[in-house]
């Protein structure tokens, strides 16, 4: 029974294949975020408050342009199983236009109501933290961060069209290059070396925004001089032409996807807001807690990638009952290495508040957050997996209600009840808002179990 969750060899060396490059990509984007946190740490409590409630509003922005394209990525990875690369085609077109109207309706939305948005986390207490400087430095980093929502689509268009297609290596490329750019920068702009005006807060998204452009170019160039390897890249901008049967399908798969990021991210924005009435050392703490929770994550979110490319091109391909079996040893793979990844985490927690300026109340906070998390990592890596399996399917109407309906009427609502109606610490109510996603994982289970998940969406297309 057990041999059913234990892959071969030629099994574990296709995984690590595709997983190597996009685990490296993330892993030094998210060491690389962890620097640039440290280095807008060093600028005090205000500083890092500003730049998380800047990037936690940005992330709707960004989760709205994960779950559209997520949707179309379905048929792109099932086209290409099949061996379709018209089909291809069509999906990196659709892509394109999702993505430029994503970014115009995302840039008008920020503009006029950013500095409501930022304000509202900055009605708790100050801690002694300056609340109108935290606005200021917020609104100044969200308006320049607008200047790199185009780059970010664009460069998750291409990307994910080349994944699909199994490609890895080229994204975790020139990823890195960006990474090390967005370093560089940091050091010169949010400190004023080389001779560069020292722009604290605003250097980072200067740096940010930068880096972005570099890693389109290079992601771009590199699609579109490989076009005999990649052929669906050929002719893409030569018609804007997709068939409106295909439209039609993905807009039906694809849309519930859409809501669903929106929604999590600002369920999630929601989440962090009402954290954020325990006052400005909660902001900071939860803000180094989240970025040491993406640092520790980044095998968690390859294995996504995973699922949806191992699992969705067999799917394609008609190869049932192989989908199946490579998706149960991918979940296996993944609980195995998070309940071990979830114990470095609680044992690394004493040091990772010492890399900030921040005064010793952030930092015992901190180091106890992430004890919690390190111990609720192996259930939010099933549930993870879980919503990749589900969605491979194309069955993204279920994904809707695992993941985006189950955060607000469950997460949101309970950290709504917490904070507004109890006089528990922050602490409190983020072990119990880590915690009750073991509801997700039994549903998770029984999903799972049930095989529906499996079905090919593109034989009609």
């Amino acid at each position: 029974m057990f041999r059913r969750f234990i892959g071969t060899r030629a099994f574990y060396r296709s995984v690590l294949t595709l997983l190597i490059p996009i685990i490296v990509q993330q892993f030094i984007s998210s060491f690389v975020s962890l620097l640039d946190n440290v280095m807008v740490g060093s600028l005090g409590t205000e500083a890092i408050s500003a730049a998380s409630i800047a990037n936690q509003i940005m992330m709707v922005f960004n989760l709205a342009i994960f779950g559209g394209l997520s949707g179309i990525s379905i048929f792109g990875a099932q086209f290409y199983g099949k061996g379709d690369m018209d089909g291809m085609r069509h999906t990196f077109r659709i892509k394109l236009f999702f993505g430029v109207i994503t970014c115009i309706v995302g840039i008008l939305i920020y503009l006029f109501f950013g500095e409501a948005f930022i304000d509202s986390f900055l009605r708790g207490e100050s801690n002694g933290g300056d609340l109108a400087l935290t606005l200021e430095s917020g609104l100044s980093y969200l308006r320049i961060m607008l200047i790199g929502l185009p780059p970010f689509a664009f460069v998750q268009i291409y990307a994910g069209t080349l994944r699909e297609s199994g490609e890895t290596a080229a994204p975790m490329y020139a990823g890195i290059v960006a990474i090390l750019t967005n370093l560089f920068l940091n050091w010169v702009l949010i400190f004023g070396n080389l001779g560069a005006p020292a722009l604290g807060v605003s250097g980072a998204a200067i740096a940010t925004v930068i880096s972005r452009y570099v890693e389109l170019l290079i992601v771009a160039i590199y699609s579109h001089r490989h076009e005999n390897k990649y052929v669906f890249f050929k002719g893409a901008y030569s018609s804007l032409y997709v068939p409106g049967k295909l439209t039609v399908r993905i807009l039906r798969t694809g849309f519930p996807l859409l809501i669903n990021e929106i929604l999590w991210s600002l369920g999630m924005t929601f989440i962090n807001q009402f954290y954020s009435t325990r006052g400005l050392n909660a902001v900071a703490a939860l803000n180094i807690t989240g970025t040491a929770w993406n640092l520790f994550c980044v095998i968690m979110f390859a294995m996504g990638s995973a699922v949806s490319i191992m699992v969705g091109q067999r799917l394609g391909a008609g190869k049932m009952e192989e989908a199946r079996d490579v998706d149960r040893k991918l979940i296996f793979l993944t609980e195995v290495i998070h309940i071990i990844i979830g114990l470095i985490m609680i044992l690394a927690s004493p040091l990772v508040p010492r890399l900030y300026n921040v005064g010793d109340e952030v930092r015992s906070l901190t180091q106890r957050l992430l004890v919690i998390a390190g111990l609720s990592l192996p259930i939010h890596s099933f549930a993870h997996v879980t919503y990749f399996t589900i969605r491979s399917g194309g069955r993204t109407v279920i994904t809707f209600f695992f993941d985006a309906v189950y955060i607000w009427v469950v997460t949101v609502l309970l950290a709504f009840c917490l904070t507004h109606y109890t006089d528990m610490d922050v602490l409190q109510i983020y072990f119990c808002v880590q915690f009750i996603d073991i509801i997700k994982l039994i549903i998770g289970l029984i999903m799972l179990k049930s095989d529906f998940w499996a079905r090919n969406v593109v034989n009609d297309t």
